[in-house]
């Protein structure tokens, strides 16, 4: 069976799990996408790595406009009120890269291997989903390193001449180990549900 692209629904919210080698979690379900039926050979879910979650984010704002308005009322108490905006806004501008941030962390990947299916489904900072499904017998994970920039390491899965590429937000060394993951998984698959013909 050859790689086929679909387009799935909108899923009603971003998997709330989210570490920093989250691959080694758990698929958990998604609107309008169900997870593949066990028994499975590989199941993943890839999210960008965060040093700070909604707690953290929330103290740490709490700390910077705390100090920007007790710096702020002491210039503004100095005669020096033009200073307390650019303190607000400094606050502000810090709070809105923050928010793009999580936003970001929205971003996620899952990969399953099956007997009879590959399935990788990415949904994007906004929400919007693909997904990608193939046969794991005719699928390989195919690993690209270059020796003097290992940042462009870029893992992708191929069947029959297409590819996906998965886990860019990952760390290299995390890709190289995804990449060992993955191939163990479609090799259990192969194994146990080698179509007829195929050798």
């Amino acid at each position: 069976m050859g790689q086929r692209l679909a387009k799935l629904p909108r899923p009603a919210s971003a998997l709330a799990a989210r570490r920093a080698r989250a691959y080694l979690l758990p698929m958990q379900a998604a609107p309008g996408h169900s997870p593949l039926p066990p028994p499975l050979h590989f199941d993943a879910v890839l999210t960008p790595h965060r040093s700070l979650g909604p707690k953290g984010f929330l103290i740490l704002m709490c700390v910077i406009g705390a100090i920007s308005f007790t710096a702020g009322m002491a210039f503004l108490l100095m005669g020096a009120w033009p200073v307390f905006g650019f303190f607000g806004l400094d606050a502000a501008l810090i709070y809105w890269a923050f928010r793009l941030n999580c936003r970001d962390a929205r971003r996620h990947e899952t990969i399953q291997i099956s007997g009879r299916e590959l399935r990788v489904r990415k949904v994007d900072p906004k929400g919007r989903v693909t997904a990608w499904s193939a046969d794991p017998y005719w699928a390989r994970a195919e690993l690209y390193e270059e020796e003097e920039a290992e940042e462009n390491t870029r893992l992708s899965l191929v069947s029959h001449g297409q590819r996906v590429v998965v886990g860019s937000f990952l760390a290299p060394f995390e890709r190289k180990e995804l990449s060992q993951a993955l191939q163990e998984g479609l090799t259990r698959a192969k194994t146990a549900h080698a179509p007829a013909g195929a050798n």
